[in-house]
Formats: C-alpha cells, sequence, structure tokens
C-alpha cells in the first residue's frame, strides 16, 4: 500500500505575525514592558511551535508523506488521505471549507493553556498517539453537518460549519429585513423585523456564538440548523414570533434583505460577502459533511448536548 498523503495546516500565531515578521513596533513595546493586553502573545507562540515541531517529528518518524502548510487559509492543492491541524478551533474552522465530505480531520491543540480546543483531540502529549491512529483508521469519527448558503439563488458557500451572521455593515446600525422559515411539508411562517441581525449556524457551532445570543445547545449529530434573532428590536415590548428556532433537514432559512448596506459573515470575519437591498439570501444544511476525528477526546469524555426539546436557553 502506498504511503498516506496528508495534508497538516498551521496556524499562523499573532506573534509571528506582529513581531517577527511585521515588526509592529507597537506591539514590541508593549511586550517590553509586560502590557496585560500582549502577555499572552509569545507564551503561546511557543507553546504552539513546540507543538508543532512535534507533529513535524512524530509524521517523520511514522514515514508519512505529509505536505506542511502555514496558514489555515493558505490556498492548497492535490489530494489528501487525511487532514490535520495544528492550533486551535479557528484552524481547524478554517480549514474545514478546504475539506471534503470524504477526508477526516484530526485537530491538535496547539496551546491548550490559551485555547479552548473543543474539535481537537490532540495536544503535544499525545500527538504520536492520535496521529497513530488517526493514520490507521482506528479513531473514532463524527460526522458532522454543514451549512448551505445562496445568495439570490446561486450557491455562495455549502461548508459552513460554525456560523453565518447577517447583519447591517456597520454594527450600530439596525438591521432590517423579512425573516421566512420554510418547512420540508412546504409551509411557511414570515415576520419582518428589525434587530442586531441573526446568527444562524448547524449544531457544531450551537455552543458558541447561537448559545451567547439566547439560542439551544443542539446535539453535535443534529442534522438541524438553528436561528437566533440578535438583540431584537421591539418597541411596545412584544416578543418576536420568530425569535429562535431549527430548521428541519427539508425545510430552509429565507432572508429578504431590506438594507442598502449589509454584510454576510460566514465562520468568522474572514469570509464577508456584502449584500444589498432586494438581495434574498437562503441558508439550508448542506449536503457536505465533514467527519472530525476524536471529538471530545482531549478532555475525557465528549461534552453531553442538549437537545432542542431537553435544552434551555442561555441568557448573556
Amino acid at each position: 500500500m502506498s504511503a498516506p498523503h496528508v495534508l497538516v495546516l498551521c496556524k499562523r500565531t499573532s506573534y509571528r505575525t506582529l513581531v517577527l515578521e511585521d515588526k509592529d513596533t507597537r506591539i514590541e513595546s508593549l511586550l517590553a514592558r509586560g502590557d496585560p493586553t500582549v502577555r499572552r502573545l509569545r507564551r503561546s507562540h511557543e507553546d504552539h511551535e513546540a507543538t508543532r515541531a512535534e507533529v513535524e517529528r512524530v509524521l517523520k518518524e511514522l514515514r508519512v508523506e505529509a505536505k506542511i502548510v502555514d496558514g489555515a487559509h493558505s490556498k492548497v492543492d492535490g489530494k489528501f488521505d487525511l487532514v490535520v491541524t495544528v492550533g486551535g478551533d479557528g484552524t481547524l474552522l478554517a480549514a474545514s471549507h478546504r475539506v471534503g465530505p470524504d477526508v477526516p480531520v484530526l485537530g491538535i491543540n496547539s496551546a491548550p493553556a490559551h485555547s479552548v480546543g473543543f474539535f481537537c483531540a490532540a495536544r503535544k502529549e499525545t500527538a504520536r498517539e492520535c496521529l497513530s491512529e488517526a493514520l490507521q483508521g482506528t479513531m473514532k469519527g463524527t460526522v458532522l453537518s454543514r451549512m448551505r448558503v445562496d445568495v439570490n439563488g446561486t450557491c455562495f458557500h455549502k461548508r459552513v460549519l460554525n456560523d453565518a451572521l447577517f447583519c447591517h455593515e456597520i454594527p450600530a446600525a439596525t438591521s432590517r429585513y423579512i425573516l421566512r422559515v420554510t418547512h420540508g411539508d412546504g409551509h411557511f411562517e414570515e415576520e419582518e423585523q428589525k434587530s442586531s441581525g441573526l446568527w444562524v449556524g448547524p449544531a457544531a457551532g450551537s455552543t458558541a456564538a447561537q448559545r451567547s445570543a439566547g439560542g439551544l445547545v443542539l446535539p453535535l449529530t443534529s442534522r438541524k440548523v438553528q436561528y437566533v434573532v440578535r438583540e431584537p428590536y421591539t418597541p411596545r415590548g412584544d416578543r418576536l414570533a420568530l425569535f429562535r428556532g431549527t430548521i428541519d433537514e427539508e425545510g430552509a432559512l429565507v432572508i429578504l434583505n431590506k438594507m442598502r448596506h449589509a454584510k454576510l459573515f460566514l465562520d468568522g470575519h474572514h469570509i464577508a460577502h456584502p449584500v444589498t437591498v432586494g438581495d434574498v439570501i437562503t441558508m439550508r444544511r448542506s449536503d457536505e459533511t465533514l467527519t472530525v476525528l476524536g471529538l471530545g477526546r482531549a478532555n475525557g469524555k465528549e461534552r453531553r448536548r442538549r437537545s432542542p426539546e431537553e435544552g434551555r436557553a442561555v441568557r448573556p
């Protein structure tokens, strides 16, 4: 059998970018005087570099043909049997946009003291064990749903793992839109709303912004998409009918935009798409899933996730 082809996507630390490459004098000055706003930069960088070196050493010992790339957002060509991310959840999230449904992903948390790493199965101390299991195909994988986003009937992105934020391009401005929830049986609900915007995403992102905005924590393997309205504007004290909810597999969330200057952010701020008045944004479960290996393993056990029926809203 031929050696497996492995892609290793490594985070570019803030210290590397700002200090080692950009030579930012402001940051250097803050570091020199031990300012608390930058105190963790160097230590996090050192932890990351040590983990990266360990991953490279292990792969060399295992005689694996690996392509190592700096920056999870870097363009990568070629076919791979396994994708390994060295960083945190943000690194795995960015890498997931380049991974199809047939390639598993193994996350290695390179700086556990500074990163949650919920999606990461390994860290420096367990890198060899986890890489060996992943390469042998014996590590359990969890299949996660992703979300597809269409703009005016054309697919814009079909690998959203965490969430989408739809809002006015200026954060302080009111977001105006018509929200339509369509169901698999054909009927729909519709409501004109004013708010700070909308969080929409699959189950994997329900512990992040959706939860902070008052959403429910969905089971990781749920195939539903959840939406949560941010800071709804109800001048008479009424409650929106479509404040929070889930979309089934055959349904969709449709946003009819009423703003001239709005934006659609996907899985963070790196993917930002301008939309204008009259544009129609449709979000639904994607047909491209993502398999994440060893999910929850780094913490000893997988976190229990509540279903929409048993879950409760968490207010910030």
